[in-house]
């Protein structure tokens, strides 16, 4: 199984599957498309966003997870 990290970049995960992008949209992160979000890191863009980091990875992975099962 495929495991989203804190050092990831947006990008990165949204390659990992494109369905993450709801599940980050979903956190509060909505501007998953903007260029500059693609070379964040998720611990940066949580930061930005005011987004608890582990709570947005719980989610992301939790998705995965259950897509797997």
């Amino acid at each position: 199984m495929t495991t989203i990290n804190k050092d990831m970049i947006i990008a990165d995960i949204l390659a990992v599957d494109a369905n993450l992008a709801p599940v980050l949209m979903a956190s509060g992160m909505h501007c998953i498309g903007c260029p500059a979000s693609q070379g964040e890191s998720l611990e940066e863009a949580c930061f930005v966003h005011g987004l608890d980091t582990d709570e947005v990875l719980n989610s992301l992975n939790e998705y995965l997870a259950n897509k797997e099962a």
